[in-house]
């Protein structure tokens, strides 16, 4: 045996009788080869194996489908409050599904994973030795990974590259549900192995896995990192191959741009449609990896989560997806979930009441949060003032407002109970983007399990950010538009997909108990095909349009790479055809309180006036082309360049 892998052999295997080994960057060395290049060899290798079998699919849609596929299991993996590891077959199962590719081909798939990490791994000869040693000496060896790959796939690749039986057990955290990061998996290989802590000694390269959590455990340790040059050379491979992907992708998209519709059905199915079928995919992958270890419940928020779940259901049924997750429309808005914020005197209902109710009186506020008007003293005619809005409401005049409080939050209670069938983990869908709802509801209900998977996410509030954990912006999640990053164009004009799926009904504001003793508010009956989201609604009847007609994600990936690329022009750069196309009219101020706020109206007289109006209007480029029809190129391009230089600014300051 070498000794130059320990200088002291006796006194590192003294007392012990349990020798575990991490495996990928310890016991099995990698390449300089990256992640990124794996998964791009890897598919490239299926790719030529479905042409073999008549499957034309590009390795670009391949890698696409593996790299989301991928991504939103470990964010629904990292927002589960319990030890969990994502499994490669899983992920490989999903990207096939929403490819369309027969079921079957998961075992062709994983066997090119091995086949190309076999090609990026070398021996560590050194410490092989010494578990040869170990064992000869009647020690038990064994591995413990975090790794997705099953058990099997591990035994084939220590075999592959050390040749010779080497352990006498693999433990896989995919296949366990345990990780070495939190400790569970240790705990259940010494249970497993009838080993005392103190007595085994646990080889590794990451500090926290392989030393730190160990350590605390009992465990013996033997930090071995690899070489930090090494990393940052793998770093930069990667970085090289994603540049690499990237420059594929965009050939690939190069002569399919979309030409301009003028009519907001044909520009719904042409543009949206894609996009809302990649978001609705992006949902279904999320919520199947939470369901593997959880009891989930998938609750769409009235308004804008009605339209969601209809585009969603769509995707769900025209690609065939496997999904039995627990799914219902919640009833609820910021007002609802204020009121649950309110009654734990949290400080987040006041940021919100702030906000909304900055220029009104705590009498509106009283009445907006009980829903009902009550006699109240001179004081609460006040101008509404946050820091003083729980004093009043505790005293004994405002006794009756949060006694009405009470009860409207009493009866949203019941119904989120009913909604969500008692699931442990509710994951909560919306338009996006702030996620207010989240930050009252997590504020007001913490014995909960709520997260929020939405559109978009954004700090546009400026609130704190303490929440953002647990909201997921499942297509762009960015404090401010980036001409750099064109899913960000959204944030240019976000009411376009808020009116894109939120129905033509009022926002929930108060429950009552129905005769029949269930809980119903003011927006009527919201359940599933109960109303009639299409009406009026142009863009989502064209979305979904597309949707129907579609044949799997490869085709949704496709189009709505181009489909991103054509909205940020129809927004950043206007046509008039996009003016018409994309108008949404008047909207509802919501949160409890009358009126509307909307474009298209009449614009002031004279130059300075309209420019001074633009600021007031939800899409300033569109404003923009309707006020200064002759100069809007040069106004637009001002625009442009002005964030793509405070992009360029935040990120040389980062």
């Amino acid at each position: 045996m070498p000794r130059c892998f320990h200088p002291n052999e006796a006194e590192l295997l003294h007392g012990v009788e349990l020798v575990s080994t991490d495996l990928f960057d310890t016991l099995l060395l990698r390449t300089l080869r990256s992640e990124r290049a794996r998964i791009v060899a890897g598919e490239r290798s299926f790719a030529r194996k479905l042409a073999e079998q008549g499957l034309t699919v590009s390795e670009i849609w391949l890698v696409e489908a593996r790299l989301e596929a991928q991504r939103l299991a470990y964010r629904a993996l990292n927002m589960a409050a319990q030890d969990g590891e994502v499994a490669l077959t899983d992920v490989i199962r999903r990207q096939i599904a929403m490819l369309g590719l027969p079921a079957d081909l998961c075992g062709t798939r994983l066997a090119i994973e091995i086949a190309v990490e076999k090609e990026a791994l070398r021996p560590n000869r050194p410490l092989a030795a010494l578990l040869r040693h170990c064992r000869s000496e009647g020690r038990r060896v064994i591995a413990i990974s975090d790794i997705g790959l099953p058990t099997s796939a591990l035994e084939t690749l220590v075999l592959h590259v050390h040749g010779e039986p080497l352990l006498d057990r693999i433990y896989s955290s995919a296949e366990l549900g345990l990780t070495k990061r939190r400790g569970g998996l240790f705990h259940a290989v010494l249970a497993a192995e009838g080993m005392r802590a103190t007595n085994a000694l646990h080889i590794g390269d990451d500090l926290l896995a392989d030393h730190r959590v160990p350590a605390a455990l009992g465990l013996r340790t033997l930090h071995v990192p690899r070489p930090q040059a090494r990393r940052r050379l793998s770093r930069l491979h990667g970085g090289v191959s994603e540049l690499g992907r990237l420059v594929r992708k965009r050939r690939a998209l190069t002569g399919g741009s979309l030409a301009a519709v003028e009519k907001p059905y044909a520009f719904g199915r042409e543009v949206l449609g894609p996009i809302v079928a990649e978001f609705c995919l992006a949902i279904w992958l999320y919520v199947d990896e939470a369901a593997k270890r959880n009891d989930v419940a998938l609750l769409f928020c009235a308004r804008g989560g009605l339209g969601i779940r209809l585009a969603f259901e769509q995707v769900v049924t025209s690609l065939k997806l496997p999904f039995s997750v627990k799914r219902d429309n919640l009833m609820i808005s910021r007002l609802v979930a204020a009121r649950a914020a309110v009654m734990t005197r949290s400080a987040a209902a006041l940021d919100e009441l702030g906000r909304e109710f900055r220029d009104d009186s705590f009498a509106d506020v009283a009445r907006a949060l009980s829903g009902e008007s009550h006699e109240l003293p001179p004081a609460w005619n006040e101008p509404f003032a946050p820091a003083r809005f729980f004093a009043l409401l505790d005293s004994p005049a405002g006794d009756a407002v949060a006694a009405a409080i009470d009860r409207q939050n009493g009866l949203f209670r019941r119904h989120l109970v009913a909604a969500s069938g008692g699931a442990s983990r509710i994951i909560l869908c919306d338009t996006g983007l702030y996620g207010s709802t989240q930050r009252l509801l997590a504020a007001g209900f913490p014995e909960f399990s709520c997260e929020t998977v939405q559109f978009a996410r954004c700090n546009y509030k400026g609130f704190s950010e303490d929440h953002f954990p647990r909201v997921v912006g499942l297509a762009v999640e960015r404090n401010r538009y980036s001409a750099f990053a064109v899913r960000s164009t959204v944030l240019r004009y976000w009411q376009l997909i808020e009116s894109l799926f939120e129905p033509a009904i009022p926002s929930v504001r108060v429950f009552e108990q129905d005769l029949s003793g269930d809980v119903a508010c003011n927006a009527g009956e919201i359940a599933f095909g109960k109303v009639d989201l299409l009406a009026g609604n142009a863009l989502l009847a064209g979305a979904l349009a597309y949707i129907e007609g579609v044949g799997d994600g490869r085709v949704i990936m496709q189009d709505a790479a181009r489909a991103w690329l054509r909205l940020r022009q129809a927004v950043t750069r206007p046509a008039e055809a996009d003016l018409a196309a994309l108008a949404i009219g008047e909207r509802s101020v919501d949160f409890g309180r009358a009126g509307a706020v909307g474009d298209g109206g009449k614009l002031p007289d004279g130059p300075l006036s309209r420019l001074t109006s633009i600021r007031t209007q939800l899409w300033r480029e569109g404003a923009i082309v309707r006020a200064f029809p002759h100069l809007r190129w040069p106004l637009l391009t001002a625009i442009e360049a002005f964030h793509a230089l405070r992009g360029f600014s935040i990120g040389l300051h980062r």
